[in-house]
């Protein structure tokens, strides 16, 4: 994968938290933000037996989100999604310049 940086972490890391697992099944989450890169495009996780195939990985600013981000992300706006990751990462300011990698996935029909 020359086009883009080593894994900062690994693909089973990449949905964890059992709301945001229980969106990407619903069909309703198909990105992921991350600080850094747990999958390239073409690789595939698990969930509940079920399968999911990252599709495209894309280096993004905060600042760029909007509404239809954030609920591919599983949030209903970007306010609430802001207001998450904020809570959940203690002493973390919402930085509209700060870049983030983009996991975008589907499912793969079995």
């Amino acid at each position: 994968m020359a086009d883009y940086p080593e894994k900062t972490c690994t693909i089973d890391r990449l949905v964890k938290q059992k709301k945001l697992v229980d969106a990407t099944l619903a069909g309703v989450k198909t990105e992921q933000r991350r600080d850094g890169v747990y999958a390239y495009p073409g690789e595939s996780f698990q969930l509940e037996e079920r399968t999911f195939e990252v599709v495209s990985l894309t280096h993004e600013r905060l600042g760029d989100m909007t509404d239809d981000h954030a609920r591919a992300e599983g949030f209903p706006d970007l306010e609430s999604y802001r207001a998450l990751i904020v809570r959940m990462h203690r002493g973390m300011e919402w930085d509209p310049d700060h870049s983030v990698w983009v996991h975008r996935f589907r499912e793969v029909a079995e």
